[in-house]
């Protein structure tokens, strides 16, 4: 099987990575919102899944830009990798840090060392910022965004989006105010007229825009 993994760049892997994600969300794949994320130019974007369309990674038509099956295949290998890195270095980083060390490992790890980290780990399947592992989708289906937790909710944080991780300002605030997995949380104000809302962490009020908010997502106390 080893022998016929299709080894891609480094800048496939993680435009997968990022296609992955959202076509998994049900969005549209979308190329300025995806050069936004990758902070290079549209232009690049618009080279880069030509490469991929000729590659056989994705399809680009009237319907919009589709992973193939083959496309399929390796950014769920790319994106286990990543969160198995993850979960290797947690006792060593912050954990806001994991997110951009993995993707300098992630394109490294031999199938075998993967394997192997799996076992070790015990077959984790989330990542350690609650992102479901390829295969385990419906581990983190019940969980919801922050903006639909109504006043005076109390919730548990379960997950912080993938596409919040790439911001490592972000990931490094929610860290610092304990916005984290397992952290017990109480929404006790919502503003729509300009877009925010605020929570309790221990008492301590935290105001966070929406935009943040829908990518951290929560279990309903019972």
């Amino acid at each position: 099987m080893a022998d016929q993994i299709i080894k891609h760049s480094q800048t496939i892997e993680d435009y997968l990575s990022l296609i992955y994600v959202i076509e998994r969300d049900g969005e549209p794949v979308i190329g300025a919102r995806l050069a936004e994320i990758m902070k290079v130019s549209p232009p690049t974007v618009t080279n880069t899944l030509k490469r991929m369309v000729r590659d056989g990674l994705i399809t680009m038509q009237e319907n919009g830009t589709h992973l193939t099956d083959s496309g399929w295949d390796a950014a769920r290998l790319i994106m286990r990798k990543h969160m198995l890195m993850e979960w290797m270095m947690l006792k060593m980083l912050p954990w806001s840090k994991l997110h951009s060390e993995a993707h300098n490992l992630e394109h490294a790890i031999s199938l075998e060392a993967e394997n192997a980290l799996d076992d070790e780990l015990g077959h984790p399947k989330t990542c350690p910022h609650g992102n479901p592992l390829p295969g385990f989708e419906d581990a983190v289906a019940n969980w919801i965004p922050l903006t639909q937790v109504p006043i005076e909710k109390k919730v548990t944080v379960r997950r912080i989006h993938e596409l919040a991780e790439e911001n490592s300002e972000l990931m490094e605030f929610l860290e610092r105010k304990k916005i984290m997995i397992g952290t017990e949380i109480k929404v006790t104000e919502i503003l729509p007229f300009n877009h925010t809302l605020t929570i309790e962490i221990n008492d301590n009020p935290i105001t966070l825009g929406f935009t943040v908010a829908r990518y951290v997502f929560v279990e309903m106390e019972m």
